[in-house]
């Protein structure tokens, strides 16, 4: 049994209480040159700390039961709730600015009859596209569309991919601009509508004006369940599902899509369902190919957080790009 925090050596202690409180005292202003320079990284974390974590975003624990059990690891001058708020997104930096003059964005509504009815996204094309280009639907995690997802979207318009964002949280006023109270009102949401959503707006992709009629789906966490689950209803040209659910073993036979699954070493909550997964998608002779990121925390591809692994993420990144291109381009 791992014994707390008075295992750990004194340098960690010494860095990580020097490295919260230079994190800690950063205002707005500087808070962009600030989060480059003393950058958290999993590795400032204790192991325990980030299972904790883990079980907080995904709804097995709550706050106060994070900060109680948090309590134990928090070294250095540091106290459970500065851990929370280090390990929380900080969304300071941005890859691609939404006023980058390379891609054109902006918020659209779309129908879905079966789902909320109507729901919000955020649709970005590169700004000099020329003719028809391929459309990549982006599911966010479990707290609705934030910044860091939008920010995704932005990205993929740069490798000259039409990128739609839905907002979930559409239905109960949209994305709240706090991750906490995102998270709550995400519990609040019907699922079976909340997908039925999604699958409108692959749907939407395939008949979009300025796409080729080729749509690919990314998704993570939350996400990553729904880039899971769209192929067993919809034939799609390509999914991405980033450390997410896997859909059910029976539904494995209706998938008729290529698959790029990415997964992190250390999720031991999603890799626990992929041995019954993977038997399922060789028995039916599904396209698909997996890859487990050493060393990497669930959320490794999220750069707002200490849980990113840049690494991890920017060679999952190009692999998903180079996917996207052979599947959707062609």
């Amino acid at each position: 049994m791992r014994q707390p925090h008075s295992t750990l050596p004194n340098t960690f202690s010494v860095l990580w209480g020097w490295r919260m409180r230079q994190r800690l005292r950063e205002d707005d202003k500087q808070s962009k040159e600030m989060h480059t320079m003393t950058r958290l990284t999993q590795h400032d974390f204790d192991p325990e700390v980030l299972k904790l974590f883990d079980q907080y975003v995904h709804g097995q624990l709550d706050r106060r039961g994070f900060l109680s059990q948090a309590g134990r690891y928090a070294v250095g001058g540091a106290t459970a709730a500065s851990l929370l708020t280090a390990l929380s997104p900080s969304f300071a930096a941005t890859v691609v600015a939404p006023t980058d003059p390379r891609i054109k964005a902006s918020y659209v509504e779309y129908p879905s009859p079966n789902g909320y009815g109507t729901l919000r996204g955020y649709l970005v094309q590169p700004a000099n596209a020329k003719g028809k280009l391929p459309t990549v639907l982006v599911v966010h995690e479990n707290r609705g569309l934030n910044p860091h997802i939008e920010d995704v979207a932005r990205r993929l318009a740069l490798d000259n991919f039409i990128a739609f964002a839905p907002d979930a949280l559409f239905p109960l006023g949209g994305y709240p601009g706090d991750e906490d109270k995102a998270r709550e009102l995400f519990g609040k949401l019907d699922q079976t509508k909340t997908r039925a959503d999604f699958v409108a707006a692959a749907e939407v992709l395939k008949k979009f004006p300025n796409g080729n009629g080729k749509v690919g789906v990314v998704g993570f966490c939350y996400g990553g369940g729904i880039a899971n689950y769209l192929p067993t209803v919809l034939k799609l040209d390509a999914s991405v599902p980033f450390y997410g659910a896997q859909a059910p073993a029976a539904e494995v036979p209706k998938i008729k899509t290529p698959l790029l699954i990415h997964d992190a070493e250390k999720d031991e909550r999603v890799l626990a369902g992929w041995p019954a997964y993977e038997e399922a998608l060789k028995a039916n002779k599904v396209d698909y190919q997996h890859f487990v990121y050493a060393g990497a925390q669930h959320g490794f591809n999220n750069d707002t957080t200490p849980r990113f692994d840049e690494a991890a993420a920017k060679l999952a990144w190009q692999r998903t790009v180079d996917f996207f291109k052979k599947h959707l381009h062609g």
